[in-house]
């Protein structure tokens, strides 16, 4: 593993307990961060939908190490796999307001600490079904295709600020996430991979945490590819 130098920065990690986000949590920490882990399943347990959980978590990590250098919006869920015409309309609103709304919520609370230390490294962990698509799966191709525009959007806002949005669009992981479908969706996910195979947890996280460097100096509102060949944009 490369060192990379997070030494005397800290960072928030959602979603961080297993699979990308705890790849992502490790190499952090053995680059010399300090990390905070916002997940569900953490202890305290926060929502990233509730802004109010949110601002708790905010307020607990400034009070433990005095600033947040760095947030990776991690956390999210993959939701059934069916047609549209078919996809209960509250499994709908879950996959957007955990895997969409809840970057958005993330970086609303973190982004004023950010912008009065002139300094910050935003990292969004999207999805390449965010676009290309895949069927049976639309909302949460809906919400990580939302998510890659709200890097863009974010991006340009804060591009004189000294704080950098990105987002990585992988390709399916073996990670927890893929147990939420069907065999045969995972089959037709990985059929879809040219280097075929997964990509691994530890290969996302090496180019997050690049991203949530100082040597990202000068890419903002980027989308970064590890797909294995998969995307053709």
């Amino acid at each position: 593993m490369n060192q990379l130098d997070f030494k005397d920065r800290t960072a928030v990690v959602t979603g961080g307990v297993t699979g990308i986000g705890a790849a992502i949590v490790r190499r952090l920490e053995a680059s010399g961060a300090n990390v905070d882990v916002w997940d569900l399943n953490g202890s305290p347990g926060v929502d990233v939908s509730d802004l109010d959980a949110i601002q708790k978590a905010v307020k607990s990590t400034l009070e433990k190490f005095g600033k947040i250098d760095v947030l990776v919006n991690n956390a999210g869920i993959a939701g059934p796999s069916m047609p549209v015409v078919d996809y209960p309309v509250a499994d709908w609103k879950k996959v957007i307001d955990i895997d969409l709304n809840g970057p958005f919520l993330c970086c609303k609370a973190v982004v004023p600490h950010m912008v009065k230390r002139k300094y910050g490294r935003i990292v969004n962990i999207a999805s390449v079904a965010g676009k290309e698509g895949n069927p049976n799966a639309a909302a949460y191709a809906a919400a990580k295709g939302g998510l890659i525009a709200f890097t863009k959007a974010l991006g340009k806002e804060l591009a004189t600020s000294g704080i950098l949005v990105n987002c990585v669009t992988p390709a399916a992981a073996q990670t927890a996430i893929l147990d939420q479908v069907t065999k045969e969706f995972a089959q037709y996910m990985l059929s879809k991979i040219p280097m075929g195979r997964f990509v691994r947890v530890e290969e996302i996280a090496a180019m997050a945490c690049w991203l949530a460097s100082e040597d990202c100096s000068f890419s903002t509102g980027g989308v970064f590819d590890i797909s294995g060949g998969r995307a053709t944009y």
